[in-house]
């Protein structure tokens, strides 16, 4: 093995825990948001127990997948530089996009979910 070869296996290693967590995240959500609305259709105990406990877990890997892409970009400018100068006109602009919404967008409303649990309406989060 030379040091490229050496280089390129953290991106490796990120790479895969980011498509492992991120789309358990993903679908996490909507589990999330199906009991959250259940709970706030019916009033019923058991959705924001269920709601709460999963949540936790949806932080969890929500944060997991957030640093993994933020670390994967980064190392894909360092690592692959000279193909990512090539391809920088057509990747450039996707990975801003994603890198934006996984944090900001996301980031927004998971806060606005977990600090506002006691302070909005069961609707209004749901919502």
């Amino acid at each position: 093995m030379d040091k490229l070869d050496l280089s390129r296996w953290p991106f490796g290693v990120t790479t895969v825990y980011h498509f492992l967590f991120a789309p358990i995240t993903m679908g996490m959500t909507f589990l999330v948001t199906g009991w959250e609305t259940a709970w706030g259709r019916t009033g019923y105990e058991r959705w924001p127990r269920l709601t709460k406990f999963y949540g936790e877990l949806f932080l969890i890997n929500f944060a997991i997948g957030v640093v993994t892409g933020i670390v994967k970009q980064f190392e894909f400018g360092v690592n692959w530089s000279a193909y990512a100068r090539l391809v920088s006109n057509v990747l450039g602009a996707p990975l801003a996009i994603g890198a934006l919404l996984a944090f900001f967008l996301e980031s927004t409303v998971l806060g606005l979910s977990v600090s506002g649990w006691e302070r909005l309406p069961p609707r209004l989060r749901a919502a």
